[in-house]
């Protein structure tokens, strides 16, 4: 348990260490570079730590002990790295693991939520689709979001099996990419949903083929850039106006099976979602 607030241990953390500590990130595999590129636009002064957890990936359909155990350990590693804060890109460990995470570390622990109140702001057809995995559409917190933001409209959960897969293959925008999207999206167009929520970070790497299924008149939303901004303001750091960032550095690690083709395909699928050639290192978490 925590002997500090968060806020307390915030003011000491800046206080006492050096303001280029860098950001840790994890996601269950390649998913949160979608939350990575979005604090990368919003902080590009800030050194970046990520790790995908790709040897037990995905995790969608994994016990909640295993997503406890893993998202503990995938925390501690980056703070073994000097991370100043942890960022969870991970909608279904932030549902089940964040609350034990905030309570065992003192560092910022920032989560995201599906983006199911701004979805019911927009929405002029009452219909709103979410898209995720099993576990968290099954979960309080989403169960909350609806009953907190959603009682004048008809929100639809639409679990996606395959999406993930797909995504960590980095195929996302194959024929059969294609035909899993309109599958897993016919019965949500067939009510008349007008906005989707992507409630999983790998979904957004399907955004464009999810856009062409569903037409141009449907919004598809994402929470990347709001937990973007709420990073800015829980680590307290803003980029001053017309000055020039630093060369921020970036670490990517991978818990792939340590051969040197597996963490080679990591580095081939995150290169390709992210547009340019990155490195990425084996790490034993």
């Amino acid at each position: 348990m925590r002997n500090l607030r968060e806020s307390e241990a915030g003011f000491l953390m800046h206080s006492s260490q050096p303001k280029h500590h860098p950001i840790g990130i994890f996601d269950s595999g390649v998913g949160g570079l979608s939350v990575y590129q979005a604090i990368r636009h919003a902080l590009p002064d800030e050194d970046l730590l990520y790790i995908a957890d790709s040897r037990h990936a995905p995790y969608g359909e994994r016990s909640t002990e295993f997503i406890i155990t893993r998202a503990i350990a995938l925390t501690e590693f980056l703070i073994s790295r000097g991370a100043k804060a942890v960022v969870v890109a991970c909608n279904t460990a932030t549902v089940i693991a964040v609350n034990i995470l905030r309570q065992r570390f003192e560092i910022p622990i920032i989560a995201l939520e599906p983006a199911i109140k701004p979805a019911v702001a927009h929405t002029q057809s009452g219909a709103v689709g979410v898209l995720a995995t099993r576990r968290t559409l099954e979960s309080p917190s989403v169960a909350r979001l609806c009953r907190d933001y959603a009682a004048d409209a008809r929100v639809m959960l639409q679990p996606c099996p395959g999406f993930v897969e797909h995504v960590e293959l980095g195929d996302i925008d194959s024929p059969a990419t294609l035909d899993l999207v309109a599958r897993h999206l016919a019965p949500l167009l067939q009510s008349g949903v007008d906005t989707l929520v992507l409630g999983c970070t790998h979904y957004v790497y399907l955004r464009t083929a999810i856009q062409q299924v569903a037409g141009g008149n449907v919004l598809v939303l994402d929470s990347s850039e709001a937990v973007a901004r709420q990073v800015a303001r829980r680590i307290g750091t803003t980029l001053p106006l017309g000055a020039q960032p630093r060369q921020a550095r970036e670490t990517f690690f991978t818990t792939a099976q340590s051969t040197h083709q597996a963490t080679h395909q990591v580095s081939a699928v995150m290169s390709r979602l992210l547009g340019r050639e990155v490195r990425v290192e084996f790490a034993e978490v």
